[in-house]
C-alpha cells in the first residue's frame, strides 16, 4: 500500500491550505485514516482523523480551524486547513489504517510526509 501526499507549501498567517492523501494498492478496507504532524524537535502528534464511518477525531488545537474528510471511493483522505498559524508548520504525515483482504488484520501505513510552513 502507497500512500501519496499533496498540498504542501508556504502560507502566511492566517490563509488556508488543503492537503490530499490517496492511498492506492492492496485495498480492501480502510478503517482509520488521517493527519499527524511533527514540528521540528518535537513529537510526532495526530491532528485528525477520520473513521470508515465518518466519525472525526481533532486535535484541541486544530478544533475550529482545521477539516478533515475522506472520499472513500477514491481512498482519500483531505484536510482543510484554515486560519494557519505559525505553529501549525511542521511535516504533515498521513496515516491509514488498512485490511488488505477480508482474513487479514489491519496495518498500518504512512505516507512520506509533506511540509507545511505558516510565515508570519
Amino acid at each position: 500500500v502507497q500512500l501519496q501526499a499533496s498540498g504542501s507549501g508556504l502560507v502566511q498567517a492566517g490563509g488556508s491550505l488543503r492537503l490530499a492523501c490517496a492511498a492506492s494498492g492492496h485495498i480492501f478496507r480502510i478503517n482509520d485514516m488521517g493527519w499527524y504532524r511533527q514540528a521540528p524537535a518535537k513529537q510526532r502528534e495526530l491532528v485528525a482523523i477520520m473513521t470508515s464511518g465518518g466519525s472525526t477525531n481533532l486535535a484541541d488545537s486544530v478544533k475550529g480551524r482545521f477539516t478533515v474528510s475522506r472520499d472513500n471511493a477514491k481512498n482519500t483522505v483531505y484536510l482543510q486547513m484554515s486560519s494557519l498559524k505559525q505553529e501549525d508548520t511542521a511535516i504533515y504525515y498521513c496515516n491509514a489504517k488498512v485490511v488488505g483482504s477480508w482474513f487479514e488484520s489491519e496495518r498500518d501505513y504512512w505516507g512520506q510526509g509533506t511540509q507545511v510552513t505558516v510565515s508570519s
